[in-house]
Formats: structure tokens, sequence, C-alpha cells
């Protein structure tokens, strides 16, 4: 069951803000470590710990055995010297995150779908690999994971520990993008795709259709607006603690500031329009590389989710 659907039935923040409560569910936490200032900003996000099942070394596919509608979207993996992966959201949007293996990389691959962050890391930290799960729990509308060894709990959009042994810690980010999934499979004919997964789940449905079209989010966050008049829901490129709007980058096409090269690539479906995900209205599918070409990590997120997480972030406004 989905976030939306239990939002329907559950109020945000049933689940007290009450470290004593949620001991039931993560007895190895260390509640007294944590670098949230308060823990009302913790909410319930309806499901339990694991309830929206993460996924871990998944099954994969050639291109060419996939069929996948063409302008669905996809994560891009390309790491150096390994086989190019393709994590289609039809299946991170009911699991939010998948613990695989590329190579010798052991990493998390992640979609909040409440905040638009897709993100991936590397597992790695602290001398051992770590294995995500799904808390049940949001901060700011965002997906909380938690590492199953040490049970901290890790901002998804920051990629922060936040409570437990790892609070103020940071995972390693991996360069990845969303793209539709035929030009991911035209670049890379001999790369793979992440295989559907053994739940019954309505693959390829969206459970948030029309969350695009709100004018703000989901009753989940009440924090403030975006500045500048920026709709709360507009989709912004997030690299490091800049901010660009993606209508700018629709107008100009490529944009080269601050270090960094962003380039309008092609239109995708929205993973959040329709309920159909393959039929939804296009968004742009960015690129965001460095001057010598090397893919850099970033997001492309909702206005809201990054004012919430960078308040003193710049917003590249192109004025």
């Amino acid at each position: 069951m989905t976030r939306l659907i239990l939002f329907l039935i559950v109020l945000p923040g049933l689940a007290l803000a009450d470290p004593k409560f949620w001991k039931n569910e993560f007895p190895l936490t260390d509640f007294s470590n944590r670098t949230i200032e308060s823990w009302t900003e913790v909410l319930s996000g309806g499901p339990p710990r694991d309830g929206i099942p993460a996924l871990s070394d998944p099954d994969m596919i050639g291109v060419a055995d996939a069929s996948l509608p063409e302008r669905e979207p996809i994560i891009a993996l390309e790491l150096d010297g390994e086989t190019p992966r393709a994590y289609p959201i039809r299946y991170l949007i009911w699991h939010e995150i998948v613990n695989d293996t590329v190579g010798d990389v052991p990493v998390a691959v992640t979609f909040c779908p409440l905040c638009n962050s897709a993100l991936t890391f590397d597992r790695r930290h602290d001398g051992r690999v770590l294995t995500f799960g799904v808390s049940g729990k949001l901060r700011n509308s965002d997906m909380i994971m938690y590492d199953r060894e040490t049970e901290s709990w890790w901002q998804q959009a920051l990629g922060q520990g936040i409570v437990g042994d790892y609070a103020g810690d940071d995972l390693t980010p991996l360069p990845s993008w969303m793209e539709a999934w035929s030009v991911f499979a035209a670049r890379n004919p001999d790369g793979l795709v992440m295989a559907e997964p053994e739940h019954r789940r309505p693959y390829g449905q969206n459970p948030y259709a029309g969350y695009d079209d709100r004018a703000r989010p989901y009753p989940f966050f009440t924090g403030e607006m975006p500045p500048h008049d920026i709709p709360a829901l507009a989709r912004v490129v997030r690299v490091g603690e800049r901010a660009w709007p993606m209508s700018r980058l629709a107008e100009a096409g490529t944009i080269t500031e601050a270090g960094v090269i962003l380039t309008w690539e092609h239109e995708q479906a929205s993973a959040l329009g329709a309920a159909v995900m393959g039929e939804a209205a296009p968004v742009g599918a960015i690129r965001v590389r460095n001057a010598a070409g090397d893919d850099l990590p970033h997001d492309l997120m909702f206005a809201f989710a990054f004012h919430a997480f960078y308040p003193d972030g710049d917003w590249m406004l192109g004025e």
C-alpha cells in the first residue's frame, strides 16, 4: 500500500514524535544522537518500517529483452568500466530503494515520489557496506531511509544521517539521472535494466496521479513555500547547494554557470502526472556535467524540497 492511499486513512504524524514510541520499530537506533532540532520534524508517512519494501540484489535483464513504454522514466547509472544499468521508476515508485552492486561498487538507487528526488549513493561507509530500508517516516515530505546494520536514520534528499550512530555523516553520491527509457536503450543497446520485481504491485501505474498539478505538496509537508514566486512543485536542478529552475533551462537549452554545464537533453513522461506513467505529460530530462564532460551528482527535485533542505541555498535565476 502506498503513502498516498494510507494518507487517506492515517493522519500525518499519527505515529507520535516520540523516540520511546519509535523504539518499538527501531530497537537498535541510538535516539540520543541526532542532528534534527525537534522530533516534531518527523512524521509518519503511513506505512510502518518496511511497509514500503526496499529491494536488494535485483535481477537484471538485457535491454533487448525489456519491454517498456518509450517515454517512461528510468534512472540511468553508468559507472566507469561497468555495463550501464537502468532502474525503471515504475518499480522504484513502489519500492523507493534498490540495494544493488555494480562491479565492485555497492549502490543504493533511491526515489522519493513526494519530492521527485532521485539519488544514487555508494553504500560503503565507515568501513562497512550498508543496506538500506524505508523507515516509513518523513521529514519535509522526504523519505527517511535507515540502514539495517545500525538502524541509523538517513535523509534521502541529503544522503545524510540524522538519527543514530551515523547522525551527521554523509553518504557518497554517485552520478545518475532520470531519462526516457528509449533514450537509454538507444545509447546502451548492450546495457542492463532491472527486471520486474516479484511483488504484487500494479507496476506502470502511478499511485500519486495528479501530484504534478497540485499548488502545494501533500499535508505531510508543513514548511515554508519557496521564494521568488516559484511554484512549490516546480522542478529544479540541484547541484550542491544551488538550484536552477527547470523553466529557465527549458528556455536556454544549455546553461554554463558555477563550474557546471546543465543541458536539456530531451523530454520524458513525468513519473507523477498521469495514472499510467508512460502516458503522462512530458517533462525535461537533463544532464549535468563539468567542463571535462564528466557527469556530476545532482537531483531534479521539487522547489519546496530544495527550499526546505537548503534554506540558505542559491537560487540560480539568471537575473
